[in-house]
């Protein structure tokens, strides 16, 4: 894998991909697209893949966080997603520790409500037998006011315990990405593509614009893969029906300090019986998530409402009475739009939590598209793609059980705890060796009150192909997110790091500032 993959090695590999025979070029830079270059390049192909914004720009930087097996999915019948989600729960948690965390789960039962614990143990009994491990208890109501101080007491019985998963959502992007690389594989962000080039009725390539400025171009491959999540209808033939129904999600952090938790909770919304959860991540807590119908132009980033942002702190209300959180306490905000199938479209469209979370495929000769899916079960649906793109190529794909992330280099760095190496190790994997060097020339200091380390910010500048201040601070790291006002009382030392790093004059550092600030105000502040 080149060591540099930056704005300047864009700058030299683009003249070149129109003279490459892909066999692969796969349209989406969020999960699902990284999972499919990852399979792809693991096997050999020529693959590359071509992104519009920033990786992980869409839903996968804007997700609840969470890799779980979809205990809800049990009570609509659907088992197999259930079961292929746990399975790769499992797996994650095994192969990329640090990045893919366990996370204790509380349901708390009250008198007269539902589900009680004998109902909601049933269904964790099921669960745990899909999982093939017992991962469940229940606490009574006196140990759980020792487990969780400030929730509400009022006819509490107790709470059942059970685990699954957090991530940080765009470093598993990454990290993804990094290994379909290091397997050969190109990966472009800020390549729009504008149409499909079809010979003989199939498709056979792609037309893209450079959002950069580089001239357009038509490139050619056997196959093409289309994951581009809520986008994923754009590039399909006109007369192809309309079957996506995009539902936003909007989530809420909070100082760490304003409503700590030491696990996630989970429990109904009184105003509609929806599952909300508060959880710790990063330091801070996470309040989430709404569902309801994306009206807005899938073009603009997602913004929350004023109805989610008062339906989010009823939740807090309802369950920590005591916190007694108000809007002025919410650090950021951010909200991503789920590529859901719908059942039904206009009148006739049901609860946007009832639809389903399973993924389709959407065959034309020479290109597949994948539709829906989830952030857990992100290599099955690789493959699956991958096999129907096999066939237009003549080639058997196989699941062969191959690792996802190659193993960590076990690389002991003086002056990092035990707790700091594991995080690095889990964010970074192959490339922790680079990072370590930049720890010796930049010491071990984080921004601010966040985990996120100054030599990360480094990092990224040097290897994750960064185009824009918003890609540094809101996904190649969290700190946008994290720290007051986007970081904005940091800016001046992240621009002395940063700015020559990235090779930006006086001029275009103003001009990203101030675009990141007016982003920041706009989709992740308060509406």
């Amino acid at each position: 894998m080149s060591q540099d993959w930056n704005a300047a090695w864009r700058q030299q590999v683009l003249p070149t991909l129109a003279q490459q025979p892909w066999d692969l070029i796969v349209i989406g830079g969020g999960i699902s697209g990284a999972g499919i270059l990852r399979e792809a390049a693991r096997r050999g192909w020529r693959c590359l893949l071509l992104e519009q914004r920033d990786f992980a720009w869409g839903t996968s930087s804007r997700s609840s966080k969470m890799v779980h097996g979809g205990l809800r999915y049990i009570a609509k019948g659907q088992w197999r997603l259930t079961r292929d989600s746990v399975h790769e729960r499992q797996r994650l948690l095994d192969e990329a520790p640090g990045l893919v965390e366990p996370m204790s789960f509380m349901m708390p039962h009250y008198r007269g409500g539902f589900p009680g614990p004998r109902v909601f143990g049933g269904l964790l009994t099921v669960y745990d037998a899909l999982a093939g491990r017992r991962n469940h208890h229940f606490h009574d109501a006196q140990q759980l006011r020792y487990l969780a101080p400030g929730l509400k007491e009022d006819r509490l019985l107790g709470g059942t315990c059970f685990v699954d998963a957090l991530t940080d959502d765009a470093r598993l992007v990454m990290r993804v990405l990094a290994e379909a690389r290091a397997d050969g594989a190109l990966a472009l962000n800020g390549m729009r593509v504008e149409q499909l080039l079809r010979e003989d009725g199939r498709v056979c390539g792609v037309q893209v614009a450079d959002s950069e400025g580089c001239e357009p171009m038509q490139l050619r491959c056997g196959a093409l893969a289309v994951a581009t999540g809520a986008w994923a209808e754009r590039l399909r033939p006109r007369d192809a029906p309309s079957q996506l129904r995009p539902l936003r999600g909007s989530h809420l952090l909070l100082p760490g300090w304003r409503l700590p938790v030491a696990q996630a909770f989970t429990f109904l919304h009184a105003r509609d019986r929806r599952p909300v959860f508060v959880f710790p991540w990063e330091g801070a807590t996470v309040v989430g998530t709404t569902d309801l119908d994306h009206q807005d132009d899938l073009d603009t980033s997602a913004s929350i409402s004023s109805e989610e942002l008062e339906y989010l702190l009823a939740a807090c209300a309802q369950q920590f009475p005591q916190a007694e959180v108000v809007a002025d306490d919410v650090l950021s905000t951010w909200s991503g739009v789920r590529p859901v199938v719908g059942s039904a479209h206009g009148e006739q469209a049901g609860k946007p939590s009832n639809e389903t979370r399973e993924h389709v495929l959407w065959l034309e000769p020479g290109c597949v598209t994948l539709a829906g899916g989830k952030l857990t079960t992100f290599r099955p649906q690789a493959l699956e793609v991958l096999k129907a793109c096999g066939q237009m190529l003549g080639r058997e794909v196989s699941d062969d059980g191959a690792p996802v992330f190659a193993s960590v280099p076990t690389l002991p760095i003086p002056g990092l705890s035990a707790s700091q190496w594991r995080r690095l190790a889990g964010r970074h994997g192959r490339d922790l060796p680079r990072l370590a060097r930049l720890l010796e020339q930049l010491g071990y200091g984080c921004v601010g009150a966040s985990d996120t380390l100054w030599a990360e910010l480094a990092f990224a500048c040097d290897a994750e192909l960064i185009l824009h201040l918003d890609d540094l601070l809101l996904r190649r790291t969290r700190i946008g997110l994290l720290l007051a006002q986007g970081a904005a009382q940091y800016l001046p030392a992240i621009r002395s790091l940063c700015q020559p790093r990235l090779g930006w004059d006086d001029a275009r550092w103003q001009v990203e500032e101030q675009r990141y600030r007016d982003l920041w105000q706009r989709h992740h502040g308060l509406p």
